[in-house]
């Protein structure tokens, strides 16, 4: 069929628009919150009802969720190299220590064939996983914050990175505040990212030398209310590798402020979160979650700061095909 002269202008002037619109997010940093508004405006939708199916069956999976954006983004940017599988030659971050409890793969990867049915080789999955982070946050109550989008996907995943690139559960607050600062996040970021964990849970493994051996002395973490930590040895005998807890007790299933409740009254699990009260910068940001609730927003704002870390863009990387294997 012949194009009319107005039929050629409008395409023009379409395309020509769209081009611009991807220069000016890349001389942005390559992320806008309208990437996908005329390659992919299905994403979002396509992407919410498979997280809707998922964690309306399991909520449980929304911690992991985060978790796997937060490992992804601090380990060669939010790059979704955490999803690659490993290979004969190399091992992959998703067979690191840190990353063994992971889980929530097979939602990324419904997400992902969700996207490509309605736009195939559009969506990275890097952009996807941002989205099913967010969206399982909001799914237990949680804050619905901005996804800017046009990350693209790499292509390196080695599996010894993720030991000296994320915090251990183990972290005093000087590793805490390097680490962050690495990644362009400040004190406050650390302590609102923090509570993330008010859901999910934790092997106890993760904190049991706080309850037996801290300073190798078959003693007790000073720093841990006694009473949580007679609960704690209850569940979690010497030794233990499979039990796990909440790690907000009470209040592991839904998004809230509890955690910081927890932290003042020295109940936060992890050597990680006592540390947040050995600092008079990160103590006074948890007061301040505790006396006026403003962590939804803030949680909302450091959420996308993070979402920014070593992303590609423009022609870095690639649009993985599956999500756990490059093309």
């Amino acid at each position: 069929m012949k194009m009319t002269k107005a039929s050629i202008i409008l395409f023009t002037a379409v395309a020509t628009f769209w081009v611009f619109a991807c220069v000016a997010a890349n001389a942005a940093g390559g992320l806008a919150l309208n990437f996908y508004d005329m390659p992919c405006p299905g994403v979002y939708s396509a992407v919410g009802n498979v997280v809707g199916e998922y964690i309306s069956k399991a909520p449980t999976l929304a911690a992991p969720l985060l978790r796997m954006h937060f490992h992804d983004c601090f380990v060669r940017g939010c790059d979704g190299s955490v999803l690659l599988n490993s290979t004969k030659s190399t091992k992959a971050e998703k067979d690191a220590i840190p990353n063994l409890s992971l889980r929530g793969f097979h939602v990324i990867d419904a997400a992902k064939a969700a996207v490509e049915k309605v736009c195939p080789g559009v969506v990275s999955c890097a952009d996807i996983l941002a989205l099913v982070a967010r969206d399982a946050v909001h799914m237990l109550g949680g804050p619905f914050w901005n996804v800017p989008m046009g990350r693209r996907d790499g292509v390196v995943s080695i599996q010894n990175e993720p030991l000296t690139k994320l915090p251990p559960p183990t972290a005093n607050f000087t590793q805490l505040r390097s680490v962050f600062a690495s990644n362009g996040l400040d004190v406050k970021d650390l302590v609102v990212l923090s509570g993330a964990h008010t859901i999910g849970t934790s092997h106890c493994t993760s904190f049991s030398n706080r309850l037996y051996n801290f300073t190798g002395n078959g003693d007790m973490d000073p720093s841990l209310d006694k009473n949580y930590a007679a609960e704690l040895k209850i569940k979690c005998k010497p030794n233990d590798n499979n039990t796990i807890v909440e790690m907000d007790p009470g209040s592991f299933r839904t998004f809230d402020t509890h955690y910081y409740v927890n932290v003042k009254k020295r109940r936060g699990l992890f050597q990680s979160d006592a540390a947040l009260l050995t600092d008079y910068d990160a103590e006074s940001y948890v007061n301040t979650e505790l006396q006026f609730p403003s962590f939804f927003a803030d949680f909302a704002v450091s959420m996308e700061k993070m979402g920014r870390i070593g992303v590609l863009t423009g022609s870095a990387g690639q649009i993985r095909k599956h999500c756990a294997f490059t093309n």
